[in-house]
């Protein structure tokens, strides 16, 4: 027998104290190296051609790497963002490119569809994979087995592996720009609002626009304002122009807006203080101070620990003008001049107004478009009394005159930077 001796009390005791410690012990083994990657094969040397494309399109067409990124918030794992079919994939693993050595491990990986689908086939999702003891990897590859040609799968760049300072306080996500996009106008005049209030960088996931709103970016890339992301995803999917599925066979919603957002803040985790979603016909316009920098450090004096902050929107109809700042050679230019709108809707009792949101991108997991899904740290609602988000477009309350509306000037506390500022732009690009 295991515990042998005399059949006394104590000898019992102790023989129960010590199988109960060796089972206690064995299950907490068992549960630590539960949580930690399989390692499914190893030993092969890191091949297959690394690829730099925005959208990379596996083998079975159900699923579309954007691209991988280091997150060790919980653990040491590579995020993957990218784009699946919510049933049809099942598994997917990670091939580790592991240093310094060269050699390949593979993991299993989670894979986590984001809840706001909102009923298309496709959605966003998160690819995760615990790495490898001793890997510390450089690029990594997706597939749909354990096993496999090497050479045949692409390679990505894991990136956020190195820690960076951050380079500029605001980077503003615009996603996507479709549609062969030539509101040329009314994006000079938000890029240059965005300048204004203390924005250093723009990233813009384009699919298509116009030859001038062509000939604008490329004023702002050299200019250093703006980073382009291409994003194809109509040659790979069937792009709606709707938020919400319309049983009409197509397979993503608003050109996988929601991918472009969760890429965007990853892409900025490390070089940016804050990260701004909002559109490129939307301005968070603060009121009681005199840009983003003193206005956010208000808000988060006001809210410590809270890393969201939500900005309601508020719509200013473009059909809707007055006759100041009608200035002649913005005329010539396709698009809406926003200083001619200053009259706002008011709210309407049975809707809640979508809000925007400028976040700490450090403290975000997940997000969709009005909120994050998953993050650190509590969301917090910002008054409209602090600031407000002027969005410049169709009317959703069209049938309302202009008295009904709500004359509202607060844009044009900027209007002589404004003015300036987009007249340069104009001379060395339209005009």
């Amino acid at each position: 027998m295991f515990c042998g001796g005399k059949k006394s009390y104590f000898a019992a005791t102790v023989c129960i104290i010590t199988l109960t410690s060796m089972v206690t012990f064995s299950y907490i083994r068992l549960q630590r190296l539960a949580h930690l990657p399989k390692i499914i094969q190893d030993g092969r040397r890191c091949r297959g051609e690394i690829t730099n494309k925005t959208i990379t399109p596996l083998k079975d067409n159900r699923t579309f790497i954007i691209s991988p990124y280091f997150d060790d918030r919980e653990g040491k794992v590579t995020r993957v963002i990218g784009i699946v079919h919510h049933e049809d994939v099942k598994e997917l693993y990670c091939w580790f490119c592991c240093q310094p050595h060269r050699k390949i491990q593979v993991t299993k990986a989670k894979i986590d569809v984001h809840s706001d689908r909102f009923g298309f086939p496709y959605g966003a999702a998160d690819i995760v994979c615990l790495e490898p003891e001793n890997c510390d990897p450089t690029h990594v590859s997706i597939h749909q087995s354990p096993h496999g040609n090497i050479d045949q799968l692409p390679r990505f760049e894991i990136k956020n592996r190195k820690a960076e300072t951050f380079s500029v306080d605001f980077t503003v996500c615009i996603s996507a720009m479709f549609g062969n996009y030539n509101n040329v106008l009314q994006f000079i005049q938000s890029m240059e609002m965005y300048k204004i209030l203390g924005v250093q960088k723009v990233v813009v996931y384009k699919n298509s626009c116009s030859q001038l709103m062509e000939k604008v970016l490329k004023f702002y890339m050299e200019e250093g304002t703006v980073e382009i992301i291409p994003w194809p995803i109509n040659s790979y999917l069937k792009v709606s122009s709707e938020w919400h599925f319309m049983q009409d066979g197509t397979h993503i919603g608003y050109y996988g807006q929601i991918t472009a957002l969760n890429d965007c803040i990853y892409r900025n985790m490390q070089r940016s203080k804050f990260v701004v979603l909002n559109d490129a016909d939307e301005i968070i316009l603060p009121l009681k101070h005199p840009d983003w920098k003193t206005m956010m450090s208000s808000l988060q004096e006001q809210n410590p620990g809270s890393g969201i902050f939500l900005f309601e929107n508020h719509i200013f109809p473009e059909t809707i003008s007055t006759p100041v700042f009608n200035i002649s050679s913005w005329n010539t230019v396709p698009g809406v001049n926003i200083l001619q709108h200053v009259y706002r809707e008011p709210d309407r009792k049975e809707v809640i107004n979508p809000k925007k949101m400028i976040i700490d991108p450090r403290r975000v997991i997940q997000t969709s478009v009005h909120s994050v899904l998953r993050a650190y740290g509590t969301s917090v609602n910002v008054p409209m009394d602090v600031a407000l988000i002027y969005h410049c477009r169709v009317p959703l309350q069209g049938n309302l005159p202009k008295e009904s509306l709500i004359r509202d000037t607060s844009l044009w506390k900027y209007n002589s930077s404004l003015i300036m500022n987009v007249n340069k732009v104009l001379r060395q690009t339209v005009l």
